[in-house]
Formats: C-alpha cells, structure tokens, sequence
C-alpha cells in the first residue's frame, strides 16, 4: 500500500527521514516528494501530484503538507483511503494569518532565511508556498465529507495550531480521531518521532492485507 509524506514549511521532506524508514521496513510503498516549485496554488501541487501516483494511497501531510492531503481528497476522494493530518487545519487563513504570511514573503523576498529551511532551499520557492497558503481555499467541506478515516495528530505545546482547534477538526470529519502528543510543539513528527511512528503505523494497520 502506498503512503504519501507530504512536508510542511519551510522544511522539506528530508524531515520524513525516520517516518520512511520505520515506514519501509513495515512493508509500506512510501513516498516522500518535495512540494516546492510544483506551482502557484496546493490545488496545482495535488494536481501534479496525482499525475505521478496511481491507485490508492494515505496522504499523511504535516501543516503545508496538510493542506497538500486535503486539496487531494477534494481532486480524488476515491483514491484516497484515509489521511493523517498532523498539526494543520482544513478552514482558510484568518485576516492576521494571511496578514503574517506577507510579512514572511516580503522577508523572504529581501533574503532572510527561516531557521527552520534547509541550507540549500530556494528562498523564492518557499516564499511562493507561503503565498500559496494564504490564498488557499476553505476546505472543511471537503474534510467534513470525506469517507475514509481522518487521524488529527497535534502537539500540546504546538503555537500555532490549538489542540482545541485540531479537536474541532478531528470532530467534524465522519470518522475523525484526535491524537494529542504531550510536550511537542508544530513539528510533532520530529519532537517525537518514535511515538509518532507508532501512532502511525497503528493507523496504517486497518489496510494491511
């Protein structure tokens, strides 16, 4: 069965590393792409991305890569067995978000690398990928209906996404589960990355044929 990690900003997916190896090793076809450059919208990189895989899969997408998971559920919900949704959300940047992420755009623009991204990452690229989360569309709809299970997986200590607002998510879906990971902040993979594992790989079990 195939697995699709799909990274969040401004890492790539090199931070999928022990996710494709605890992933591989338990017999799972994973996929790790890179999401930068595929395009001005999420709704481009789910199109391009659904050009490269065939057949059925589970999007795990982390944040960005959130977004990524539900802009593909929306294209091609019958592809789509289930999907992992870790420290993100489905509804549209509020009036501040959007107003941050120009900020971060005109910083990135000027030259300024986030501590987070990668030394040989394209500024310009991850400046477009911002620019494509603001302008995304609201797509609690598509989570609200989407027929598969929907695990929601959050970090207490995340500043970004309340685990009451990750609840909420986790609720309007029709098979929706929360996970709440005790100290990790936004990047709950890379705080704790054995327990998410486990977490994972249990989710992954109910399509082990």
């Amino acid at each position: 069965m195939k697995v699709l990690l799909l990274h969040g900003w401004p890492v790539s997916e090199r931070v999928w590393t022990p996710q494709v190896s605890a992933l591989r090793d338990a017999g799972y076809d994973v996929h790790a792409p890179h999401l930068y450059g595929r395009g001005g919208s999420i709704d481009d990189w789910a199109a391009q991305l659904l050009r490269e895989l065939d057949g059925p899969f589970v999007p795990v997408g982390a944040s960005m890569g959130g977004y990524c998971a539900l802009a593909l559920a929306r294209r091609a919900p019958e592809q789509i067995l289930g999907m992992v949704l870790v420290a993100s959300r489905a509804d549209a940047d509020s009036f501040e978000r959007r107003r941050f992420r120009q900020q971060t755009i005109t910083d990135l623009r000027a030259g300024d690398r986030p501590p987070l991204a990668d030394d040989d990452s394209d500024l310009g690229l991850l400046a477009v990928a911002q620019e494509a989360m603001r302008d995304r569309l609201d797509l609690t709809g598509v989570a609200a209906s989407f027929g598969g299970p929907i695990l929601v997986c959050v970090g207490d200590a995340d500043p970004l996404v309340p685990v009451e607002d990750a609840q909420a998510l986790a609720e309007v879906a029709l098979d929706g589960r929360l996970e709440v990971f005790p100290g990790a902040g936004h990047f709950v993979a890379v705080d704790e990355p054995e327990r998410f594992n486990d977490v994972l790989l249990t989710f992954l079990e109910q399509w082990k044929t």
